[in-house]
C-alpha cells in the first residue's frame, strides 16, 4: 500500500475508488464503505482511503483525544484488507478554509484522479464542514465520478458510530464492541523490556506500553489472543498500572501466553480483547499477587478450550 502523508502536493497516475473520513475504529458501517472501493477494484481502479490528519475534531479543539485506532493500526489495517493507497491529507488552517468545492474539484478529481466515491450519509468536508453527499453528487456528471450513498448500519436500533464503539469499550463490554466492529478491538504496538516479575512469578509476559492517544478500555484483567506475524496466541491480558508492584502510574498492557515461551521482544504484535474477567486490584504482597494470577490463567485456560477460533 502506498502512503501520501504530510503533504497537499500530490498526484495520482492511476484513476481511483476513494472512501473519505476518520476511519476511528473502522467498525462495520466503515467495513461497508471500504468494501465498494475494494469491489471498485475489479473495474480497473485503484482503491484509495482518504483521511484527515489530526482529525477534524483534534484540529479544532486544539485538545488530543484518544483514538480507538491510531494512525499505526490503521495503516495496517488497510494494507491488510488491500487498499492500494492512503492519504493522510493535512487539516491546518489552509486545508480547513477550503471551500467544498475546490476540495471536490483541485483534491478528488484534479489529484485523486476519483472515477467513484463511496460516501457514508454523514460525509463533511471542505470550510467549516459544509460539504456533504448532496453537493458530490451535484458535481459528478461535470467531474466525471460517481457516486455510491451508503446507509448507516443499524444495531439494536441504533446507528453503528465511533461514538457507539467508543461508549462500549470505555465500559469494558468488549462483547459489543467485537460485533459493532466486525472483529475483536485491539491494542498494537512492539514488544518491550518490562520488569520481568511475571517471569520470577513463573508467569512471564509479552508487555505493551501503548501510545497516550490510543483509547485503553477499563483497567482490569481481559481474555485476549495475540497476533505475532502469522502467528495467533491465546492469552490472558491485564490493562493497568501494577499497583501491587509499582507507584509510577505508567499504563501497559501484559499479556500471558497459553503454552508459548519465545521471545518476541521488538516484534509489532496486536492484542485482540475477547471479554472482560475482573477490574485490576491492588493486593496485599506479591503471594497474593501470584495467586490470582494463577487463578486468571487457569480461568482463561477454560475459556479458549471451549472457545472456537
Amino acid at each position: 500500500m502506498q502512503i501520501i502523508s504530510g503533504t497537499t502536493e500530490f498526484e495520482c497516475k492511476h484513476h481511483t475508488a476513494v472512501a473519505i473520513g476518520k476511519f476511528d475504529g473502522i467498525h462495520q458501517g466503515h467495513r461497508m464503505l471500504l468494501s465498494q472501493i475494494l469491489k471498485a477494484k475489479e473495474d480497473g481502479l485503484q482503491s484509495a482511503v482518504f483521511t484527515f490528519d489530526p482529525p477534524p475534531g483534534v484540529f479544532f479543539s486544539g485538545k488530543p483525544q484518544a483514538e480507538l485506532t491510531t494512525k499505526e493500526e490503521k495503516r495496517r489495517v488497510f494494507d491488510r484488507m488491500g487498499i492500494d493507497l492512503l492519504i493522510e491529507f493535512p487539516m491546518n488552517a489552509v486545508t480547513a478554509a477550503m471551500p467544498p468545492e475546490t476540495f471536490v474539484r483541485e483534491v478528488l478529481h484534479d489529484r485523486l484522479q476519483t472515477r467513484f466515491i463511496a460516501a457514508g450519509t454523514d460525509l463533511s468536508y471542505g470550510d467549516r464542514g459544509k460539504g456533504d453527499w448532496h453537493l458530490l453528487q451535484a458535481m459528478s456528471e461535470r467531474m466525471g465520478y460517481q457516486v455510491q450513498v451508503i446507509d448507516k448500519i443499524m444495531y439494536n436500533g441504533r446507528e453503528i458510530s465511533s461514538t457507539f464503539v467508543r461508549e462500549e469499550v470505555q465500559k469494558g463490554n468488549m462483547e459489543l464492541a467485537e460485533r459493532l466492529l466486525g472483529a475483536p478491538y485491539c491494542v498494537a504496538g512492539n514488544v518491550m523490556h518490562g520488569k520481568r516479575l511475571g517471569r520470577t512469578l513463573g508467569m512471564p509476559t509479552v508487555n505493551l506500553f501503548p501510545p497516550r492517544d490510543k483509547l485503553l478500555p477499563p483497567n482490569g484483567v481481559y481474555l485476549s489472543r495475540l497476533s505475532a506475524g502469522n502467528r495467533q496466541l491465546n492469552g490472558i491480558t491485564n490493562i493497568g498500572c501494577r499497583p501491587t508492584v509499582s507507584n509510577s502510574g505508567q499504563m501497559s498492557v501484559e499479556t500471558y501466553l497459553y503454552d508459548f515461551n519465545e521471545e518476541i521482544y521488538g516484534e509489532y504484535v496486536e492484542v485482540s480483547l475477547y471479554s472482560f474477567c475482573r477490574p485490576e486490584m491492588k493486593f496485599s504482597s506479591v503471594e497474593e499477587l501470584k495467586q490470582n494470577m494463577a487463578r486468571d490463567i487457569e480461568a482463561g485456560r477454560e475459556y479458549w478450550k471451549n472457545r472456537r477460533l
